[in-house]
């Protein structure tokens, strides 16, 4: 074998190794992408929830003598540093009791903004599932992508780690209070 033979061995080594890296990359950068769109879904989901949050509040006062503020600590969490599962938890509780008014008052049963806004609440909640189905999915697919060899180099490589769920729990650290399914 002549010297010419080893070098365009060589070549045909290298270039397949680039073409293989170069898969590899892209399809990181693919998952990565679906899961930022995710991530950025999500945020406008919580996002209009809030809002939704904000405009009850102010047709419950609008309807109750007492001007009690019933959804004040909600209100105030967009002063809050929190996560989107804390905030997604939290405008929840603010839901059920915006449902729980709703429910034992009479005045505010009739009211078509409210009856509204109930609605557009029930409308951003299944988004709101369908986007954070969106992102656990592909956060498993992307964390088993980079899970395996040689991918696992390429991860290292480029600084690319294993992501979380949307609510914060990593499947694989040893944490034994963290609820897995």
């Amino acid at each position: 074998m002549g010297i010419y033979t080893i070098i365009l061995l060589l070549i045909i080594i290298i270039g397949l190794l680039a073409i293989v890296y170069i898969n590899i990359y892209n399809h990181m950068q693919y998952s990565k992408t679906k899961i930022e769109k995710a991530e950025n879904n999500i945020d406008n989901d919580l996002r209009e929830k809030y809002d939704l949050v904000v405009k009850t509040d102010t047709i419950i006062k609008e309807h109750f003598k007492e001007k009690k503020d019933y959804l004040k600590e909600f209100i105030n969490l967009k002063e809050t540093d929190i996560s989107n599962f804390d905030l997604e938890r939290r405008l929840k509780e603010a839901e059920t009791i915006i449902s729980t008014l709703y429910e034992d008052n009479k005045e505010l049963n009739e009211n078509n903004s409210m009856k509204e806004v109930l609605e557009n609440f029930k409308e951003v909640n299944e988004k709101l599932i369908a986007d954070i189905s969106y992102y656990n999915k592909h956060v498993t697919e992307t964390n088993n992508y980079i899970r395996k060899f040689p991918n696992n180099i390429i991860a290292k490589i480029h600084h690319l780690k294993i992501k979380t769920f949307f609510d914060g729990k990593d499947m694989t650290d040893t944490d034994i209070n963290d609820f897995k399914l």
